[in-house]
């Protein structure tokens, strides 16, 4: 591509977060031209696959680390509800996209799967009550239910309590209008859609090489074509990095000073899948408990009903461990060649200030067969060893960054990193990501094109796309009883 023909937006990674982006971008300029470019031969491969990933809905009905006991013994609930929140925000684009048959109608990328969360102990069940006390004091957590009466527990999840003590001091909540959902059907459903429009060029198994920033502000990017080992260069307006565990060595490539100081934790992940089926027909809620001291909120162990490729699956996990890759097809090289002098400093002081994560993730790493199928039981007293194997799931890189006080803090949740003129944006993190996907791409938009989203001309077009565009679903809870019905019906996630 000459530079007279420079695109006007690139985006790196073909899973939920470019996908997102390119059709807001798409939907808000539609003369613009998109260039896509994905390292492996299929779209939605890595942290967007249905395998690599809980397919949870993140809500913050049974996630109990969004929702941290204070040292006065209250629950702060912040996190929780702007979770809540971006979650329906991305069922209200869903919904949009889904109405206007612009994804694809054969494969449902979205179940109801009631949430819950178990919990045992009196210490445990005191916070739990609490939180329920606090959360359902709005309209996003108000048909959550509580009970320790061991019977309700059973008829929420029957699996769970068979054959289990009852004189087991136990704790649930329950949402029924959790869900289920298979990231990468959506995903390729909105790259499908962009496929269809003009001015899109997907490009598969080509990789970014190098990005250089250039005196008028545009960037010149260099791409591997990997079917024919050539290595081309092109020109962008705008870049934005989507690739997951990826993202963190692009930006280190695009030499934006935003981007120094940052260095990246990764976690590996695996989970048992049920192998029987008579068992996967008793289980139909995802069950959430505390993670264990010390352990990354990635670990909370969580019981779920799945719905993969049509078929039903249980899975348990996930079991966590070291790895060295930030992605499942990355290489173990790809922590240490992510060092640099800027980052080095507040890398060692996450594993200064975390030894006992990283002795946790050691441990994990050590476990046999039979010390993770313990922990199984925990959950599923009945369980039976033959009835389940282990899977490898995805890699989750957490974001290590300096700070003035400690040196280096490590960050949980996702953030955005931008280049001061806004031509080039970077997302690195993990979880609740893919379900907060639409609010944390808006806030892409808001940074980048702050004018543009001033336009009544924008304006207009986010609020047809999403009709509590500017208002807040956690203040205004008529607003979210009214998006939560409107999207839920034309999601399918209620008759």
């Amino acid at each position: 591509m000459e530079k007279n023909q420079i695109t006007d937006v690139t985006l790196i990674g073909a899973g939920i977060m470019s996908a997102t982006l390119g059709v807001f971008i798409k939907k808000l300029m539609p003369n613009s031209r998109i260039t896509i470019y994905e390292k492996l031969d299929n779209v939605a491969d890595e942290s967007s696959s249905s395998w690599n990933n809980a397919g949870t809905g993140h809500s913050a009905f049974c996630e109990l680390n969004y929702t941290p006991e204070q040292a006065d013994g209250s629950i702060n609930i912040d996190k929780a509800l702007k979770i809540a929140s971006a979650f329906e925000v991305s069922k209200e684009l869903w919904s949009y996209l889904k109405s206007k048959d612009e994804i694809p109608q054969k494969e449902s990328f979205i179940q109801a799967v009631p949430h819950m969360s178990f919990v045992w102990g009196d210490d445990n069940i005191s916070f739990l009550r609490k939180r329920h006390q606090a959360l359902t004091k709005y309209a996003l957590f108000e048909n959550m239910q509580f009970t320790e009466d061991f019977d309700e527990i059973a008829s929420w999840a029957p699996l769970m309590m068979k054959n289990r003590d009852r004189s087991e001091i136990i704790g649930a909540t329950r949402m029924e209008i959790g869900t289920d959902v298979n990231f990468d059907v959506i995903t390729k459903g909105m790259i499908q859609y962009l496929e269809n429009t003009d001015g899109i060029e997907l490009n598969l198994k080509h990789e970014i090489k190098d990005l250089t920033k250039q005196a008028d502000g545009s960037w010149k990017i260099k791409v591997k074509d990997q079917n024919t080992g050539k290595t081309k260069t092109e020109y962008s307006k705008f870049v934005f990095i989507g690739a997951g565990g990826g993202a963190l060595p692009l930006l280190q490539k695009s030499g934006i000073n935003e981007g120094l100081g940052y260095g990246g934790f990764p976690v590996s992940g695996m989970f048992l899948r049920c192998k029987n089926k008579e068992i996967i027909e008793q289980h139909s809620a995802k069950v959430y408990g505390k993670a264990a001291e010390g352990s990354p909120p990635m670990s909370m162990p969580h019981m779920d009903k799945r719905k993969i490729d049509g078929e039903q699956s249980v899975l348990f996990g996930p079991y966590a461990g070291i790895s060295t890759k930030f992605l499942k097809s990355g290489s173990s090289w790809d922590l240490p060649k992510s060092f640099r002098l800027h980052n080095i400093v507040p890398m060692m002081a996450v594993a200064r200030h975390n030894f006992g994560l990283i002795k946790y993730l050691i441990s994990q790493a050590l476990q046999s067969p039979k010390d993770r199928f313990k922990t199984l039981k925990i959950y599923f007293p009945d369980a039976k060893f033959e009835d389940w194997e282990l899977y490898s799931a995805g890699q989750r890189v957490q974001i290590m960054k300096k700070d003035k006080k400690e040196g280096g803090v490590l960050k949980l949740g996702t953030e955005i990193i931008s280049d001061s003129d806004g031509s080039l944006a970077a997302l690195l993190g993990a979880s609740p990501g893919a379900s907060t996907s639409v609010s944390i791409m808006l806030e892409v938009l808001e940074t980048c094109f702050p004018e543009e989203m001033k336009s009544k001309g924008w304006i207009d077009k986010l609020t047809e796309m999403i009709p509590s565009y500017g208002k807040s679903l956690i203040d205004d809870a008529k607003l979210c009883r009214k998006t939560r019905f409107s999207t839920s019906k034309v999601l399918g996630l209620i008759d």
